[in-house]
């Protein structure tokens, strides 16, 4: 019987953390217009709203990744799902814009909390051949949550735009429980007495992202930092572009992120081990980068409700596939490091996470047109950069 079924409701629950997580952070998307017109903010303030939830995970992640090392996965997971139910309860109160930066800020330390020990956590217990599978799942119940938080964020915001928060709060405080009830660890005493007395762990953040660029990962990391920058252009606005350019509703909006995102986390749960055993990371990450940006770009030329279903359904399949292909990869060369290269993995897309926002937000105010020129061009770099580190695996290997 193989490690991922055996630890199957393991696995479930781990699914539904992350899921919460994402659902929470998914809310906002559609909300957000109505929260710029209410509360007179510019196209900045929201991308930099948007880099504020993504500062503090980076300062929190590798720090996090450590601590699901050195004290266990279980006890960071659950830190992280109470910090988060805060936070959504906060900005489901929140009436200015400092306190939604206030909330960003704590729900970015709560992701930063829950996500590397969840990736972590399934590294644990599945084999490096069931590895890709189990990434799957989890990157399944990411999509899924972004599914599901503009959905609930879009149609429930009809009953009231914060209600949607306070339903988050308590979903996330639920799953808090169920995890210190049923949840076992996954890192045995002697691994974390282990860890405890390697010296990397007391590394400061600078220190280890200096560090990273001598790892043999490295190539990776940019490749998630370069990804998360041009994704975070595009999704970041999102929900402005449309409302400014087509008038779109929180609901229409919803509904055009739902469909786009459904099929991506479809292929995670079942065809998302294949397709990586069969073409490998490399192939399928350079593929992904190529079709998100050209279709990122092919965006600024419909004009039509179900055009644009058409192409972020496209865009949204494609960035669905390539976030777990690069986490398995990652995964597959952290050894014994699983920790800490998944703190190393937050921390880089959180770096792209804050400098994506900050710059979409400023080149919306000039042009509604320019982040999306910007994600188009840097994810093609991205695509090039992938496929360099290709050749250049290949002839390590020959």
């Amino acid at each position: 019987m193989s490690l991922l079924l055996r630890n199957r409701g393991a696995m479930l629950l781990l699914m539904l953390n992350i899921f919460l997580a994402f659902t929470g952070i998914g809310l906002v998307v559609p909300i957000m217009p109505t929260y710029m017109n209410e509360l007179h903010m510019s196209g900045r303030i929201v991308g930099l709203l948007v880099a504020a939830f993504s500062l503090t995970q980076l300062l929190i992640s590798p720090f996090a990744g450590r601590l699901s090392d050195s004290i266990g996965r279980k006890k960071v997971i659950v830190a992280g799902l109470i910090i988060f139910s805060f936070s959504e309860l906060l900005f489901g109160l929140a009436n200015a814009s400092w306190l939604l930066f206030a909330s960003r800020m704590l729900g970015g330390i709560g992701a930063a909390l829950i996500m590397p020990a969840v990736m972590a956590y399934t590294a644990d217990t599945t084999t490096v051949e069931e590895r890709a599978k189990g990434m799957g799942y989890i990157n399944a119940a990411i999509t899924t949550g972004f599914i599901i938080g503009p959905g609930l964020g879009g149609y429930i915001a009809e009953f009231g735009i914060r209600i949607p928060f306070f339903f988050a709060a308590a979903a996330a405080t639920v799953a808090a429980l169920l995890t210190i009830v049923i949840l076992p660890e996954s890192l045995t005493v002697e691994q974390r007495k282990e860890v405890q007395s390697s010296a990397g762990n007391k590394e400061s953040l600078v220190t280890q992202l200096v560090r990273s660029y001598r790892e043999p990962y490295f190539l990776g990391l940019v490749i998630v930092f370069v990804l998360s920058f041009g994704l975070a252009n595009y999704e970041t606005v999102f929900g402005l572009f449309v409302d400014h350019k087509f008038g779109f509703t929180p609901k229409d909006i919803a509904f055009v992120i739902t469909f786009g995102s459904i099929a991506g986390a479809v292929v995670q749960v079942t065809f998302f081990g294949w397709i990586l055993n069969r073409f490998g990371e490399n192939k399928v990450i350079s593929s992904c980068l190529m079709i998100a940006g050209l279709f990122i770009l092919l965006t600024l030329f419909v004009n039509s409700f179900w055009a644009i279903i058409v192409v972020t359904f496209i865009v949204f399949f494609a960035t669905d596939i390539l976030r777990p292909a690069v986490s398995t990869q990652l995964s597959k060369m952290a050894g014994e490091k699983q920790g800490f290269v998944a703190g190393m993995n937050s921390a880089y897309t959180s770096l792209g996470n804050i400098a994506g926002p900050v710059i979409a937000g400023y080149l919306f105010d000039l042009n509604i047109n320019y982040p999306y020129m910007a994600a188009a061009l840097v994810l093609g770099l991205c695509c090039v950069l992938s496929l360099g580190s290709g050749r250049k695996r290949l002839r390590q290997q020959g």
